[in-house]
């Protein structure tokens, strides 16, 4: 992406995000002179963090919406930079992507591995992981966002610490305990939670990423089962980056 004169139509780069990393893009792309970049947000947080350029919010109406808005809006590239559960988003945005010719890469944090200690039950579904859940203990950490509890909605046996950043949406676990919170946690943090409300199982989705990590470390250091939910997998044919300085080398080769 080269420079541009003031006077030259700007490269609109369209960063769909909600991430850490969405937002290190946009700052990243808002910098380049020549550039404009909008990070569209899906509006579930009520209060989000600060992004660098123009913000859109809410959804496009489907993979035709979204493939619209890019011609509306001349957009040159796609980042898809979601969460690696926004399955759907994902799925639109590659639709989208080849209905245009827009070139899209999805920028995808590794997920996490098991490490010497680590007594993970990996679970391809919420479904699946409420399931395990019963024969692994009775004091659970719920970690897995606010959306998707009601797959735990209908154990009545166990007690569930629900985290999320923002109040979780019904129906809930009946003995359901919710603490409201946002990372980077620490693993003498994470640590003492857990012993804090006795816990003897943690349930997460794999969304990679060193900001809530801690709680895995602290599950192995007390020797506790953790119930993995594995991520989703992408379309067929889209590329995909590890990390924002691979998003821009990307870019860059995309857009000359």
């Amino acid at each position: 992406m080269s420079p541009q004169s003031p006077q030259s139509p700007r490269t609109h780069v369209l960063v769909l995000g909600g991430t850490t990393e969405a937002r290190e893009l946009a700052a990243s792309l808002a910098a380049r002179p020549g550039v404009r970049v909008t990070t569209s947000l899906a509006g579930r947080v009520a209060r989000p963090r600060e992004q660098a350029g123009e913000v859109r919010t809410g959804g496009f109406g489907g993979a035709e919406g979204l493939a619209d808005w890019l011609r509306a809006h001349a957009v040159a590239a796609v980042v898809d930079a979601t969460h690696p559960f926004a399955a759907g988003i994902t799925a639109h945005a590659a639709r989208a992507a080849a209905a245009t010719g827009v070139p899209a890469v999805v920028l995808r944090r590794p997920g996490w591995r098991p490490r010497p200690g680590d007594d993970w039950h990996p679970v391809d579904s919420l479904a699946a992981a409420a399931g395990l859940v019963p024969e692994l203990g009775r004091r659970v950490f719920l970690t897995t966002g606010r959306l998707g509890l009601a797959a735990f909605a209908h154990l009545t046996a166990p007690h569930f610490l629900v985290r999320s950043v923002e109040p979780p949406e019904p129906p809930l676990p009946p003995h359901t305990e919710v603490l409201l919170a946002r990372g980077p946690f620490t693993v003498d943090g994470e640590e003492a939670l857990l012993r804090e409300h006795r816990i003897d199982v943690l349930v997460t989705k794999d969304s990679g990423g060193a900001a809530t990590a801690a709680k895995l470390v602290a599950a192995r250091n007390l020797a506790l089962p953790v119930v993995v939910v594995r991520r989703p997998p992408l379309p067929e044919g889209v590329t995909a980056v590890p990390d924002v300085e691979a998003a821009l080398a990307h870019l860059d080769r995309a857009l000359g």
